[in-house]
């Protein structure tokens, strides 16, 4: 790929809509700095260019197959962890003795922001939990960190949980999911800003076919497979 289509497809996107108010408050404090005193208007020229950049909602070619697990963010993932339950609001709709196994995805500033619909189905149930902003890598920013959770039953009656938590510069969780709602595998669904994680919980008889540092791209990377059957995938740095 050459540069010119690098800087055009990284770059050169339409940005999310939760990011305008942000860019043009930005364009225009640029105008007025470059106006009243040069280098303060230069450093808000960058500025710009970078609220541009975090808010970029690039285009994503979505695998089409039934019962396919879809990576809800950009990011790496930190850590796999076997026999969890769902987050406190969710677990309610699950049977007690129902175990998940959880990925965990970091979105560094860099990342694109904008999350999507791991699978498709219907959101049975959504929670928000006021909490702390805790570094996102951290395990216990999944029980402590301000977050927003979702429950998606699939059409085969499985359940697979979402989680958007706000990390230590995040300070806005955006979600557009209601209960009752039909969703689509890697449609858009909302945005965290600045920084964050997202957990995935997923049936823990599926394997996960990804492992720890693999990268993911949302909307695109294969997290599992609810309908075949494989072994726990293991990764080596080369």
């Amino acid at each position: 790929m050459s540069l010119i289509d690098t800087i055009t497809r990284t770059m050169l996107v339409k940005p999310h809509a939760a990011g305008y108010p942000f860019i043009i408050g930005s364009i225009v404090a640029t105008v007025i700095f470059l106006i009243l005193w040069k280098p303060l208007g230069v450093l808000f020229l960058f500025l710009t260019l970078f609220i541009l950049y975090f808010f970029r909602d690039p285009i994503r070619v979505v695998p089409q197959q039934d019962g396919l697990i879809i990576a809800p963010a950009d990011g790496r993932i930190i850590s796999i962890t076997e026999n969890q339950k769902l987050p406190d609001g969710l677990d309610a709709e699950v049977n007690e003795d129902e175990n998940f196994t959880k990925i965990s995805i970091f979105l560094s500033v860099l990342d694109v922001h904008v999350n999507r619909v791991p699978v498709a189905g219907e959101v049975v149930k959504t929670f928000y939990y006021e909490g702390k902003f805790l570094n996102a890598e951290l395990d216990k920013a999944s029980l402590e960190n301000e977050r927003s959770v979702a429950l998606i039953k699939t059409a085969d009656d499985k359940f697979v949980g979402v989680t958007q938590i706000a990390g230590l510069i995040a300070r806005r969780i955006i979600t557009d999911l209601s209960e009752g709602d039909a969703v689509q595998t890697g449609h858009r669904y909302g945005l965290i800003r600045f920084g964050s994680r997202s957990d995935v919980y997923i049936p823990s008889a599926t394997a996960p076919l990804v492992c720890v540092d693999q990268r993911t791209l949302g909307g695109e990377t294969v997290l599992a497979d609810l309908n075949t059957s494989h072994e726990k995938r293991e990764g080596e740095k080369i």
